[in-house]
């Protein structure tokens, strides 16, 4: 079976440098501490990354001045970036303020949050409750780990079509190239560099990361931190289908926008660690779900999944890939996953059968017992 990555892994250490003692963060989280807010500011990287790794600065550093603090975080991150990151992330900055700079948006008030215009009644009641209990009163689960329910209203789902359709429109006129939501998606926009991140940003805070933290919280979903978030297209003239793959991410919101179409159900195939992520899958792991217009569905990035072909019409889908940069260094460290990996659980079964055989044969064989 192969597997196709939806972008790169990432590297253990980007450039091989090493950093001094004086320029690492501390491996504890101060959890007394609340971090700056970092929206303000110009920065390489997403403003919640920095206020996120503030929690793990040297506790001599945790009052500087921001600027100080952007300056610590900043190198260290460029250090541990791959070769080229960062210049790759300058070209992408030049890029986006090429695009706000002169797109100009349809809908304007999609570019606040406004909870109310936004979601259905029974999404906001659960997440304004803020319980498991509330969570799973809106939610399905049809298969272990991934979750379905109602969550946007129809208007904001046709203003989000509309205003993707002028992102295009405008990107034609200009006859500008565009970046590709990912690898594997040709057809759709990044809504990040269209102006779109703040509010991305404030929907993961605040409506993504209350469920994340309650079923996701062994694969980073206490500390989700940065996101990407982008619209593709599948039908006639667009992508028709999604190869087997895994997210760039810890936990992943994928919403059917619209329109008429028929085809283009998810597949899932068990949940694996980059170590097993093109094992085989088992028969209890298989689950296919199709598209309903405003549904959401919510699953871990490490969930192995693909779309089937878009035979007609045309699917419009939101994809936010939600990230935690506290969980991708504490995975480098780790060897056994079997909280959540489908074949790292099934090692461990195994080995602790072998272990309890091995004693009772031992056991056998100090009271003269025959094995056989």
């Amino acid at each position: 079976m192969s597997m196709d990555y939806a972008t790169e892994k990432v590297r253990e250490n980007g450039n091989g440098v090493e950093l001094p003692s004086t320029q690492r963060l501390i491996p504890f989280e101060n959890k007394e501490h609340s971090p700056e807010s970092y929206e303000d500011m110009q920065l390489d990287y997403s403003p919640l990354l920095f206020s996120s790794l503030e929690r793990y600065l040297p506790p001599n550093m945790l009052n500087l001045p921001r600027d100080r603090k952007v300056h610590f975080l900043s190198d260290i991150l460029t250090r541990y970036s791959p070769q080229g990151e960062h210049t790759r992330v300058q070209k992408h900055r030049t890029y986006r303020q090429k695009i706000l700079s002169n797109y100009e948006p349809r809908h304007k008030e999609l570019y606040t949050m406004n909870a109310a215009y936004f979601f259905v009644p029974s999404f906001l009641k659960a997440i304004s409750e803020n319980s498991e209990e509330s969570f799973r009163s809106i939610m399905a689960e049809p298969t272990a780990g991934v979750y379905t329910f109602e969550m946007f209203q129809p208007k904001f789902c046709e203003m989000l079509m509309a205003e993707v359709e002028s992102m295009e429109r405008w990107v034609h006129d200009q006859r500008f190239h565009i970046i590709c939501p990912n690898t594997m998606n040709k057809y759709g926009v990044v809504l990040d560099d269209f102006g779109l991140e703040t509010m991305l940003n404030k929907l993961m805070e605040g409506y993504i990361c209350p469920l994340s933290r309650v079923f996701f919280p062994e694969v980073g979903g206490l500390t989700l931190d940065s996101h990407h978030g982008f619209v593709v297209e599948y039908g006639v003239n667009r992508d028709i289908e999604l190869g087997f793959h895994v997210d760039d991410s810890e936990v992943t919101l994928n919403v059917c926008l619209g329109e008429q179409f028929y085809g283009g159900d998810l597949f899932f195939r068990g949940v694996r660690c980059d170590k097993h992520v093109n094992t085989e899958t088992q028969s209890e792991e298989v689950f296919d779900y199709a598209h309903i217009p405003g549904q959401a569905v919510l699953h871990r990035g490490c969930h192995r999944h693909g779309a089937r072909a878009t035979v007609s019409g045309h699917r419009v889908n939101l994809v936010i890939w939600c990230r935690s940069t506290v969980f991708r260094e504490l995975k480098k460290h780790q060897n056994d996953f079997s909280s959540w990996c489908g074949d790292c659980q099934r090692e461990k079964k195994e080995r602790q059968r072998l272990s309890v055989a091995a004693t009772k044969l031992e056991l056998l064989k100090r009271n003269g017992i025959s094995a056989s």
